[in-house]
């Protein structure tokens, strides 16, 4: 094989990209992850829920990633990749790489580099497109969170406000009622929320308003909580988290390029896939958010590795047709 030439080629480089490049890097595949340096959670901290690292800093939990897939001689390239092609066994995926910074405090031009490889896992994501909410990207992944699970915790006997992006909040609403019992729940989608949901808001004590939210900003600019909510109605509400949520896009230009099946779901029209991440196109796996809109870290992480379990037999297999036909 020459430089451009890999066992597999790996897009995305956050847990689920990461993890299938170590173990197909451990079983001595020549592998290359194209990472765009753009996760979804970026934006925050900490991360939670994933054993031993529970509150770790994600980014540094890629950092780590990174030195552990190069430390089994798996390339990682910089980059984003523009387009994918071809078929099980040859494809081809164009990588525009960011230019160098030169030793004048220039920026290079990007370059444009060819991998071939014989298998594809997608590792993309997604990503949130928030309400338009004046100052809401502002304190994303902060003081305003979407996950439960990842962020309730730490919102545990304080003054919670779920932001009614869609019917969906109501989901936050009654988790978050576990932690605290403090919870307003506001926006007009409330008005269309089923008669059964909105007893078991009252059952429990959370409050519902109608009007929606036209801005959130911090009560004290030195510090990420209290947040103030201003409502279209001119009123306020003061929170000590806020939870909500837009829409989930799935970063899937690369796998419609290739022709791969999608499937309605819960989340949105997804890429569809097997159990392995396997998709409808041979060859191409799908890991992490890729797969599962839901997957938290550790999810996602654990989906990188059953894929690359599976593509390395799959290789393997092929492996063994070629001894044969030799």
């Amino acid at each position: 094989m020459d430089e451009n030439e890999f066992d597999v080629i790996v897009v995305g480089g956050g847990a689920a990209g990461l993890n299938a490049a170590l173990v197909l890097a451990r079983s001595r595949r020549r592998v290359a992850v194209v990472d765009a340096g753009q996760p979804r959670n970026r934006f925050t901290p900490h991360m939670h829920g994933f054993l031993s690292r529970d509150g770790f800093d994600p980014a540094e939990l890629l950092r780590i990633g990174r030195e552990e897939v190069r430390g089994y001689g798996a390339t990682i390239l910089e980059g984003r990749a523009i387009t994918a092609t071809g078929s099980n066994g040859a494809f081809e995926v164009t990588v525009e790489t960011a230019g160098d910074e030169t030793s004048d405090g220039e920026t290079s031009d990007s370059e444009t580099r060819t991998l071939k490889g014989r298998r594809i896992v997608i590792a993309t994501g997604l990503r949130d497109e928030l309400p338009p909410i004046d100052g809401l990207q502002e304190q994303w992944g902060r003081g305003a969170v979407a996950c439960p699970y990842c962020d309730g915790w730490e919102a545990r006997d304080s003054r919670v406000v779920v932001i009614a992006a869609s019917a969906r909040a109501a989901h936050q609403a009654d988790l978050m009622r576990q932690l605290t019992d403090d919870v307003t729940i506001v926006g007009r989608v409330t008005a269309e929320l089923e008669t059964d949901t909105l007893r078991g808001f009252a059952a429990r004590g959370i409050r519902v308003g109608e009007n929606d939210v036209v801005r959130v900003e911090r009560v004290d600019e030195a510090r990420e909580r209290p947040l103030r909510l201003t409502l279209d109605d001119g009123s306020t509400l003061e929170a000590d988290a806020v939870f909500t949520g837009g829409a989930l896009v799935p970063n899937d230009e690369l796998l419609r390029q290739l022709g791969a099946e999608t499937v309605a779901g819960p989340m949105g029209e997804w890429t569809a896939s097997d159990p392995t991440g396997l998709t409808s196109v041979p060859g191409v796996w799908v890991a992490g958010n890729s797969a599962n809109a839901g997957a938290l870290v550790i999810v996602a992480a654990a989906s990188g590795l059953t894929a690359a379990t599976v593509i390395n037999y799959d290789l393997v297999q092929d492996d063994i047709a070629r001894a044969l036909r030799r």
